[in-house]
């Protein structure tokens, strides 16, 4: 098997792509505590909803990376 090597600049991306999708989360859920007038302490109680839903976004977003790459290598080797 071929070894792959995982670059620092790779991780960096990668990890300031997770921290916008949980900011993106953070501010979903701030929206709902806002809109449904509940006390702020849900921003800690919540954290767990928060985390999920950063997961869900983050694996969306790769998602559509690869299906945005594959396409633009589909048609580079044509």
């Amino acid at each position: 098997m071929k070894d792959t090597l995982i670059t620092a600049k790779r991780k960096k991306i990668e990890l300031i792509t997770f921290i916008i999708c949980f900011i993106i989360a953070n501010i979903g859920n701030i929206w709902a505590i806002i809109d449904y007038k509940a006390s702020f302490d849900e921003l800690y109680k919540s954290l767990g909803y928060v985390m999920i839903a950063t997961i869900v976004i983050y694996c969306i977003w790769t998602f559509l990376r690869l299906i945005f790459y594959g396409i633009i290598s589909l048609f580079a080797k044509k």
